[in-house]
């Protein structure tokens, strides 16, 4: 891996983690450009440097969610303490540790049961380009029912968790489902966001480290390009956390409209992109 590279999927990462773009679709796009552009075509077979590193990027963007919402957590984590010890647990915050945790569970099995199907549409970049169009017409649908006057209920909870396990397919934004499910279930933007983030932190940290790690050779791990996996990280961590920041702020201002037009137009333009190169 070279440290270019490295550096520009970080930065991918950290910046489509987040918005509702779809990171897995953008990282399969410049993945594959990069094989257009360098000549030499990306394998279909993932390396034990390709998972270490994308272990590593992901923990740099959940570590950009921490340090974020560390308020938040210290809050949620201090009404929880105090609801067990006190066995009330009519807290908002004691609530949102419930829906988190459902979400888990949620999200773990659907996974699970569409492992197989994800990992062939990886190497498919132009029905990545398709799941990609899909996320940008439920962004536009989303504002289209947008009324933004609740909380989140059980019901709304169960209904965003489904969303967040159906975007274990690349193209299909994490973000995007969560915020536009949230939506559609009357939440508003800022509330919607702010769940579908602190939900994403345990869902992040498994799937960062329970499935890659069991695939993992850690005997191979000192024949890697340490300090380009280093620097797109550490890359990762920043560009990550200021589109979080700048995102949060945003949402209070802004639809995302224009984030489902720029899915459309990015799944339109890759789709023809490649449909021209692999048909050479």
């Amino acid at each position: 891996m070279q440290t270019i590279q490295a550096v520009i999927t970080g930065a991918i990462q950290g910046l489509s983690e987040f918005l509702p773009i779809s990171s897995s679709a953008h990282i399969v796009f410049s993945h594959e450009l990069y094989g257009i552009l360098s000549g030499a075509p990306v394998s279909q077979d993932v390396n034990q440097e390709e998972i270490f590193f994308d272990i590593l990027v992901h923990l740099a963007t959940l570590f950009a969610v921490l340090i974020y919402f560390f308020k938040d957590l210290k809050n949620i984590f201090s009404d929880f303490s105090i609801a067990v010890k006190n066995k009330d647990y009519k807290n908002e915050n004691v609530k949102l540790v419930a829906y988190i945790a459902l979400s888990v569970v949620i999200t773990g099995v659907i996974g699970l049961l569409l492992k197989e199907k994800v990992e062939f549409l990886t190497t498919n970049p132009q029905i990545v380009c398709i799941l990609l169009m899909g996320t940008g017409f439920i962004l536009l649908f989303s504002e289209k029912m947008y009324k933004g006057n609740k909380d989140i209920s059980l019901k709304s909870a169960i209904w965003i968790s489904i969303a967040q396990g159906l975007a274990v397919f690349p193209g299909f934004s994490r973000s995007g489902l969560t915020i536009s499910t949230a939506l559609m279930n009357g939440m508003d933007r800022v509330k919607a966001a702010r769940f579908s983030f602190l939900m994403s932190i345990p869902v992040i940290l498994l799937a960062s480290l329970v499935y890659p790690l069991m695939e993992l050779d850690f005997n191979q791990i000192m024949t890697f390009n340490l300090k380009a996996i280093l620097i797109g990280s550490i890359t990762s961590f920043v560009v990550g956390y200021f589109c979080i920041k700048y995102f949060m702020k945003l949402l209070g201002k802004i639809s995302l409209r224009s984030f489902g037009y720029y899915c459309l137009v990015v799944s339109v333009v890759m789709f023809f992109v490649f449909q021209f190169f692999y048909h050479q």
